[in-house]
């Protein structure tokens, strides 16, 4: 008899649970899957590409953002996290894959950039992560999560995102990519289903404790572009409100 439920995480990890291995890239096998996903440094794979979103150099060169303490989150080969180093931020990246870590890192090393690599569950109690950060950027680690952890998401945002401070979000767009299953059907069906579309009305209710700056489609950048675009994928930036 198993009667272990006593905390929020302790309901968290059940739920955790009812998604197939196969299916949950983000937690449990999720290290295995993408260390897979990663070990064919050759593949067609569009964000393989060592150069940084297009909506993220945007931000920058409008001056949405500007240089101070960023948080990586899901670096992956560490495209954004490179950029945003050469650019002045004191940057930390974290991602599941030691695989995905270890690639970001020998990138890093050959650009002579100080970036603080950390290899685990950015929204497990202990991956250390020392805010306040001045920008959390996201490229394609939110729509990976099962719905039951953008609890842990937003808690990750209220506890590291410094008042004043931004959300740079790329996730998939329905219509586009992605599962546009209701919520609810994930765990009748006991899968992510590649990852979950998200509508601009979606992110905007779920982020409604953030106020929006940008919410666009990706712009389709090409082969010869110095950025990464893909239209499949929307963009946003979301400002952290300054209270008294």
């Amino acid at each position: 008899m198993d009667r272990h439920i006593r905390t929020v995480e302790d309901v968290l990890r059940l739920l955790d649970g009812l998604f197939a291995p196969e299916d949950d890239r983000w937690t449990g096998e999720a290290a295995s899957w993408w260390d897979g996903f990663y070990a064919d440094r050759g593949r067609p794979v569009p964000f393989f590409v060592a150069k940084p979103d297009e909506n993220l150099v945007s931000y920058l060169a409008r001056g949405l953002i500007t240089p101070g303490r960023a948080l990586d989150l899901g670096c992956g080969p560490g495209r954004n996290a490179l950029h945003l180093a050469s650019l002045g931020f004191e940057v930390d990246a974290v991602d599941l894959s030691p695989a995905a870590v270890a690639w970001a890192g020998e990138r890093a090393r050959e650009a002579g950039a100080e970036i603080r690599f950390r290899c685990g569950d950015a929204f497990a109690p202990d991956t250390a992560l020392d805010g306040p950060y001045d920008l959390v950027h996201d490229s394609g680690c939110f729509h990976h999560l099962p719905p039951h952890r953008r609890i842990s998401y937003l808690a990750l945002l209220d506890r590291v995102l410094a008042p004043g401070g931004h959300l740079a979000l790329t996730c998939f767009a329905a219509g586009a990519m992605g599962s546009e299953l209701p919520d609810r059907d994930f765990y009748r069906r006991s899968g992510l289903h590649g990852g979950l579309a998200y509508t601009p009305e979606s992110l905007r209710r779920i982020f409604s404790g953030l106020t929006q700056i940008e919410l666009r489609r990706m712009h389709d950048e090409p082969p010869e572009s110095p950025s990464f675009g893909e239209p499949f994928l929307w963009t946003a930036l979301f400002r952290r409100p300054v209270r008294p």
